[in-house]
């Protein structure tokens, strides 16, 4: 991906990638993802918030890298021989890592298919979904990944990365 703007898409119509965490389905939009990686090793950072499991080096870059399962509330499964990917994304100019249960597949959703997220009680911010669609008959949760600037501020501001 270039670092300057998002990538080529050769297929307009595919502006998410699907994963899975927990039972749940949820999405992201296809421009903010820099790559799919197996797992790599990780160096845990004194002082994160809880879901930021630490550090990894991908290709020169330290790259922080959040357990979606730790940020949603999920406990994770006993064995962790369960299937993992890492969704690379960009946050600002920053590399993030989002580990989640399995990546599902790029599909795209328009616009006006995204609805509003419900109102279920909380802060909707809090969450940090942007909407919600329906792929392949069932609910899908978009990330909003300016969410993730928070996190990566709050780590800057700490001294821990």
């Amino acid at each position: 991906m270039s670092e300057t703007g998002p990538r080529h898409r050769p297929d307009s119509q595919k502006n998410l990638v699907g994963f899975v965490v927990g039972q749940v389905h949820y999405a992201i939009d296809i421009g903010r993802v820099r790559e799919i990686v197996n797992p790599l090793a990780i160096t845990p950072m004194p002082h994160t918030p809880r879901e930021v499991v630490g550090v990894s080096d991908h290709r020169g870059d330290v790259v922080p890298v959040i357990d979606l399962r730790l940020r949603f509330g999920l406990d994770r499964p006993e064995t962790e021989a369960r299937t993992v990917k890492w969704i690379l994304v960009m946050v600002g100019a920053n590399v993030l890592g989002l580990v989640v249960d399995a990546v599902t597949e790029v599909f795209g959703a328009r616009n006006d298919e995204i609805r509003a997220t419900p109102d279920v009680g909380g802060d909707r911010e809090l969450r940090g979904i942007s909407g919600v669609a329906t792929h392949d008959g069932k609910l899908t949760f978009i990330l909003d990944t300016a969410r993730f600037n928070e996190i990566i501020d709050a780590l800057s501001t700490s001294g821990a990365f």
